[in-house]
């Protein structure tokens, strides 16, 4: 029997609170977008932010910041078809803060935006032999921006928001696998790297479609939620629950030898 830890993994990562903070940029977009079309009655806090997303089904920010449009004025009597939201007015907003005024040169948020990752970590992936790949809810752009300007990538394997369902629907996460590979290896270990519930669900969604091959979720802590322990270890649960295998405060942590480390425990849990 082939033994599942010697098999070279795949690792691919998620962008936003993984590879880069956006706390302060996409959290911040969605939080504007709110007070803007609530005219300014209300502005949803981070634990507001992360509540709605525990729930696992509001991965992208525009539908987040459109239903917690929705859920206000609905607290205060009004039904979803009396509000009649322009959905399209709403994505515009947002994009203009996070992404700016400029559509050539972008001013906005994401310019600000602290990296959680260094190129030399994972150029010590792929020295190990380790592939790896993102797949991310942001727009293509603006995963682009942040692989190709801010990191330096030339080429890296990338499925973004245009190209497949939003999670926790697992096709984006079997496309950017399968770029990864030359052939279907069903045996193969691939490790999802997230910070939200709807990250860990894409995995268990994935391990139901395909339980043949073995599926790792990791869950990265993102920045906002490390502001205490207590925060941080009600976070860490939530993720557990979720279906996280473990939790890691950033995601360089996520080396070869901690990689090696789940592949292990995996197989042992398989036996």
């Amino acid at each position: 029997m082939t033994e599942k830890s010697s098999l070279n993994p795949i690792v691919i990562f998620d962008i936003d609170g993984v590879v880069r903070d956006v706390g302060n940029s996409y959290r911040r977009a969605l939080a504007d977008t709110v007070e803007h079309f609530t005219n300014t009655a209300y502005r949803p806090t981070p634990t507001d932010i992360d509540q709605l997303k525990s729930e696992g089904l509001w991965n992208n920010d525009w539908e987040a910041s459109q239903e917690f449009i929705y859920r206000y004025f609905e607290s205060l009597g009004q039904t979803r078809q009396q509000l009649q939201l322009d959905y399209k007015t709403i994505v515009a907003f947002f994009q203009s803060r996070y992404r700016g005024t400029d559509p050539e040169n972008w001013n906005g948020y994401i310019c600000d935006e602290p990296l959680l990752l260094q190129p030399n970590y994972l150029a010590s992936l792929t020295a190990s032999g380790i592939s790896w790949g993102f797949f991310s809810g942001a727009t293509r752009g603006s995963a682009t921006y942040v692989l190709h300007k801010r990191l330096g990538l030339q080429s890296p394997v990338l499925i973004a928001m245009e190209d497949a369902p939003g999670k926790p629907d697992p096709t984006g996460l079997f496309a950017t696998i399968g770029l990864l590979e030359n052939e279907l290896n069903n045996l193969s270990a691939i490790i999802y790297v997230g910070d939200t519930v709807a990250d860990m669900y894409t995995v268990r969604k994935a391990r139901e479609m395909n339980p043949h091959r073995i599926w790792i979720g990791v869950g990265i802590l993102p920045p906002h939620v490390q502001d205490t322990s207590a925060h941080s270890d009600a976070y860490s649960q939530i993720l557990l629950a979720a279906g996280a295998a473990i939790v890691l405060s950033n995601v360089e942590q996520l080396d070869p030898a901690k990689i090696g480390e789940l592949l292990q425990l995996q197989q042992f849990s398989c036996i």
